[in-house]
This record gives C-alpha cells, sequence and structure tokens, in this order.
C-alpha cells in the first residue's frame, strides 16, 4: 500500500523546487557529520522549526534505512502502528517502507502491531522524510506513530528496534520526531524542557519519561524520544549533543504562547 503526501502545501512546499530550496536555505554549510545511532528531530510547519530539523539531518551522516517514530495526533489506529510496506510519495521522491525491516520489528516485538489507519493523516512522520531524502536519495525506512504508552512498552520497542538493526546487520538512524512544550510563555517552556533535556543529555530514557509525567511537559513525542534512547543504548549509543533550541517566538514575535523545539543527536 502506497501513501500520498497529506501536508505537503501546508506544512510544507508542495512544488519540488520551492521544497528543495528551503531545506537548502536551512541547512548549514559545511558543518562536521558524525555517525549518529538516533536524532530527535521536531515536526512543526518548516517556517517553525525547520531550521532546527536541517541542522540535526545536516550533522549526521544519513544512512540508506531509518526508523521514524512519531507521536499519534489524529487519535486513528492501533497504539503502536507500524505501516509494513510500500511507498510513502513526497514532492519530487518515492520513499520505499523498508518491508525486510518491518519483519523484523513485527516479529521482534510484542507491542507493535501492522497497521495503516495511523498513519494516514498523521503529519509527524511525514515532515521528516523530505529532510532525510535530501540527504540521501536512497533512503528506506519503517515508520511506526505511537500513542502514550507504558514503559515497559517502550522497552520492548526499543530493544525490539536495537535486536532488529543488528539482524539486519545495516546502519539504521533512529528518527524521534518531537515538538517540545506547547502553548506556555516562552520562558516556562525553556524551565520546563530544560527538565527534560536533562535527562535525554544524560542518556536516561526512564528518567526523561517520569519527568515529563511528574512536571506535565508537553513534548508530544517523549514516547518517540524514549524508546529511540533504549534502542541507542542497546546499539552502543553513549553520548547525547543538543544542537538546536528555539519556539515559534523567533517567528511570530508572540513569546507568550510558543511552541518549543529542539535537535538533539544521540551517538
Amino acid at each position: 500500500m502506497n501513501r500520498r503526501a497529506v501536508v505537503a502545501g501546508s506544512f510544507y512546499p508542495e512544488e519540488v523546487e520551492e521544497l528543495d530550496k528551503m531545506i537548502r536555505s536551512y541547512t548549514p554549510a559545511d558543518i562536521p557529520r558524525v555517525k549518529a545511532k538516533g536524532v530527535i528531530a521536531p515536526h512543526a510547519g518548516y517556517i517553525y522549526s525547520g531550521r532546527t530539523a536541517a541542522r540535526v539531518f545536516a550533522s549526521v551522516e544519513v544512512p540508506d534505512t531509518a526508523i521514524i517514530m512519531s507521536p499519534n495526533h489524529t487519535g486513528m489506529g492501533e497504539a503502536a502502528s507500524l505501516w509494513p510496506s510500500g511507498h510513502w510519495e513526497i514532492p519530487g521522491g518515492s520513499i520505499p517502507v523498508n518491508s525486510e525491516l518491518s519483519e523484523l520489528l513485527l516479529s521482534s516485538s510484542r507491542v507493535l502491531k501492522e497497521d495503516y489507519n495511523a498513519h494516514l493523516y498523521e503529519h509527524a512522520v511525514e515532515v521528516e522524510l523530505p529532510f532525510l531524502y535530501y540527504h540521501n536519495k536512497k533512503i528506506s525506512f519503517v515508520p511506526i506513530v505511537l500513542y502514550p504508552l507504558p514503559y515497559e512498552y517502550c522497552v520492548d520497542i526499543g530493544k525490539a528496534i536495537a535486536e532488529s538493526i543488528k539482524n539486519l546487520g545495516k546502519d539504521v538512524l533512529i528518527v524521534a520526531s518531537s515538538d517540545m512544550t506547547h502553548y506556555e510563555t516562552a520562558e516556562s517552556a525553556r524551565e520546563k524542557d530544560s527538565l527534560a533535556l536533562e535527562r535525554i543529555m544524560a542518556l536516561d530514557p526512564e528518567g526523561l519519561y517520569n519527568v515529563i509525567r511528574k512536571y506535565e511537559i508537553t513534548m508530544c513525542g517523549y514516547i518517540p524520544a524514549t524508546i529511540m534512547l533504549i534502542a541507542a543504548i542497546e546499539v552502543g549509543a553513549t553520548k547525547a549533543t543538543l544542537v538546536d533550541y528555539t519556539n515559534s517566538g523567533e517567528v511570530t514575535g508572540d513569546f507568550s504562547s510558543v511552541v518549543a523545539y529542539a535537535g538533539v543527536i544521540v551517538e
């Protein structure tokens, strides 16, 4: 089953030339690239978070395979939904779902379920694809959309990802698609997000999971980020780096109610 681009023309440009120009303008030149295990990248409209996302993907070697996990914004589909095969269309490209890796993931996890419905109108996986494709036209990927889950379910999926990557025998970039605090003052957002980012920098997935819940931090992709950290540690990650932190007020000029964005590399 193939999926058309549903937020092209709203979250990012629909015209190929305009999209390429925008990503190129956001991408830093001559930035050192590292071989990362995973990243956290935002998923808002490109005018708000595109520079942060571009900095993340410009800072890593983008391999031929990725797993992209996002929160479920639509309320559709399974709690832990994996789209198993086919292609996802973006302006100027058709990106294959890596069915071999999909099968490994589904067989390794008791939580992940094959499901299309959660992905049909979800934007948070799709908006990462043009950045990955910009850096590697041979990219294939596995999309996973997630509801809030118990921590033990995060461990199940994280370990399944690590096991599947090892069995695949290829480099895989684990992408956690997430924005940070939503609709608070920029000062409040930074204070709360610093608590979450502290746990991410410490490579502490359970600490991240707990601090998000304790302080009611509205980081929408904390489940993907938690799972990414679990998986990255399992495949040998030893450090995390914050490459950017900003908020929508930098664009709108309104700092009284912002959405914040962070870019993180785990290697």
